[in-house]
């Protein structure tokens, strides 16, 4: 398991390097879309592979192992670990196109008329709740 961590580091980290890379060339265009297109497909190949890894409980090597790995596959560590991770990402998601929309409108609505700005706030507020909802879910899966 931690290949694929160390792998998925260094995934990130390359991503951000040729990002800095072509920002301080100036290179624009087809050539850097393509190799970052290839660098997250990638990544995203390498989070599938440690999802099934996860999902089966890894290789075994012998029957003592193979024990060990049936009764760790019998376990929902490894789904409890992903649920948590889906419902914090979709929360947060949920709650960075709620946050975009509620405050443009908010900024929109300030220029005309700066007394509502409480009012706007409020808006702004709840649509980050979302994401703390998320992450109280994730906390009691956790836990459970």
């Amino acid at each position: 398991m931690e290949f694929f961590v160390v792998l998925a580091v260094a995934l990130c980290l390359s991503m951000v390097g040729i990002g800095v890379k072509c920002i301080l060339r100036g290179i624009e265009g087809g050539r850097v879309r393509k190799i970052l297109r290839f660098h997250v497909s990638t990544l995203f190949t390498l989070v599938a592979a440690a999802f099934i890894f996860i999902l089966f409980g890894g290789v075994t090597a012998n029957a003592a192992s193979a024990e060990t790995a049936a009764v760790a596959a019998a376990s929902s560590d490894g789904l409890r670990y992903i649920a948590a991770a889906l419902s914090t990402g979709l929360a947060g998601i949920g709650a960075g196109i709620a946050v975009s929309a509620t405050g443009s409108a908010a900024l929109g609505a300030l220029s005309e008329d700066p007394k509502i700005l409480g009012k706007a706030l409020v808006f702004v507020g709840l649509a980050e709740g979302i994401a703390i909802y998320g992450l109280i879910i994730s906390i009691m899966i956790l836990n459970a």
